[in-house]
């Protein structure tokens, strides 16, 4: 009986544990239940980084990891030593009472201010300009470096969004081209409402969970891009609709859904417009007005520079510098400035492509090739070697049944792009015994109310 008497006590204690782990302080882990102030003082041996991946555990650690006390000894640690950073408020800012700002300020501070720091320590790179291009000639470096991507917002009728990460990218001299597919994701073709491109840059690239900044690059109207929509090439699966310069989606055949969307990108001011705006409000450009040159009234436009690279999603097809080009006043007609950059009776200008013009594609599991598409990426400088007009769009060669040329025996084709400043008409001839194309013709068509409206001219 004494044994048994001494059992029950036992039970009874570990019962009353069992109830102490119930309650609400027995939840809690270690750290939790040490005061506040401790756990700041801890975490104020951490880095920004650190902090970012800690105010994700719960929510009293993401009180704590936020606090501006801890922010605000960061920033002066990282930037009171350097002078191309430090804003001038902040020798005030030491003195001041954390209560004085809003919770979080230090925190978008710092990031805002690291965000500074790196487009001055980059931008010296952009001040690099290429000969041939009059761009600056590492800009994809700059990009890579400042953790730039991209991404794409598709907003269907009913208002649902889908926001999509870039699935490829590919850089050339002059241009980058995007490309996603979302499979499911994305809304069929015709129940699309709006595609909205923002640049985005991650903070910190050492935590998957920094601060990410997105810059509004485009944001497109379907209903308006459809009125002007044309189709530029096909093949057996998808069908290529050209939306408006630069931007395609590639439609499955005989189906209404999406199987990809592409975007090229000029190099001009591309940093700019990827990092510099905000979620709601895109880059806008300083207008600078070019230095007056008139050197003969009647000579017109003189002393341009166009540069040209053609090319598909996986390679290069051909690439081209061509200076003093002009207009005379008198060659002036239908409100164009014409500038022959090739012509088709001087055979030593003529330029022979790298490969086909094909335009090559993938999405998930499936890929294809659309022949006779190819993507143009054009820069054209004015005499001061300042870009003047800039373009990047895929475009198509049309074959061309009626052209005559006794220099070369084969097929004819077109390459024709215009918007409302420019045109561009290309003639290739296809070699199909040494299966090359030739380009024999290239001339530019500036309108004429663009030139004016630049220089502030009256031609």
């Amino acid at each position: 009986m004494a044994a048994s008497k001494a059992v029950v006590p036992g039970r009874a204690l570990r019962t009353s544990k069992r109830t102490d782990k119930s309650s609400p302080a027995s939840t809690q882990s270690f750290m939790e239940r040490l005061p506040s102030e401790i756990l700041i003082k801890i975490l104020s041996y951490l880095d920004a980084s650190t902090l970012c991946c800690i105010n994700h555990i719960n929510k009293i650690f993401y009180q704590l990891a936020n606090s501006n006390a801890l922010w605000r000894k960061l920033y002066i640690a990282d930037f009171s030593k350097n002078k191309k950073c430090m804003d001038k408020s902040l020798l005030r800012m030491a003195t001041m009472e954390v209560q004085d700002r809003p919770e979080g300020y230090y925190k978008r501070l710092y990031f805002k201010t690291v965000a500074e720091c790196d487009m001055i320590k980059w931008t010296r790179r952009l001040g690099l300009i290429s000969i041939h291009t009059g761009l600056p000639s590492q800009t994809e470096w700059v990009l890579r470096n400042l953790n730039v991507t991209w991404e794409l917002t598709v907003m269907d009728k009913s208002g649902r969004k889908s926001t999509l990460e870039q699935s490829r990218s590919q850089f050339t001299e002059t241009s980058v081209t995007l490309c996603w597919s979302g499979g499911d994701r994305l809304p069929d073709y015709q129940q699309i409402s709006t595609l909205q491109l923002y640049g985005v840059r991650r903070l910190a690239c050492v935590s998957p969970k920094s601060p990410v900044c997105r810059s509004l690059m485009e944001k497109l109207d379907m209903q308006t891009l459809t009125k002007n929509m044309q189709v530029i090439g096909q093949d057996r699966l998808v069908q290529l609709k050209l939306l408006q310069p630069g931007i395609i989606i590639g439609v499955w055949r005989d189906q209404c859904s999406v199987a990809f969307i592409m975007f090229t990108l000029h190099f001009h001011k591309l940093v700019e417009r990827s990092t510099q705006g905000s979620s709601v409000c895109s880059y806008v450009e300083p207008v600078v007005q070019p230095p007056f040159c008139d050197i003969d009234p009647e000579y017109g436009l003189h002393g341009y520079q166009l540069h040209i690279v053609l090319h598909n999603t996986v390679c290069e097809l051909m690439s081209g510098s061509f200076s003093q080009l002009f207009c005379r006043r008198t060659q002036i007609s239908d409100g164009l400035i014409q500038l022959t950059v090739i012509s088709s009776t001087n055979l030593s200008q003529h330029t022979s492509l790298s490969g086909d013009i094909t335009l090559p594609w993938c999405c998930e599991a499936l890929q294809g090739t659309v022949e006779n598409c190819c993507i143009m990426s054009l820069t054209l400088l004015d005499e001061f070697r300042k870009p003047f007009k800039c373009v990047t769009s895929p475009v198509s060669a049309e074959l061309e049944r009626t052209s005559v040329c006794y220099d070369y025996d084969g097929e004819h084709y077109l390459i024709h792009y215009q918007d409302s400043d420019i045109q561009v008409k290309m003639r290739l001839v296809k070699m199909n015994e040494q299966k090359q194309f030739i380009l024999i013709s290239l001339v530019v068509y500036v309108s004429v109310c663009y030139v004016n409206k630049y220089f502030s001219r009256d031609y």
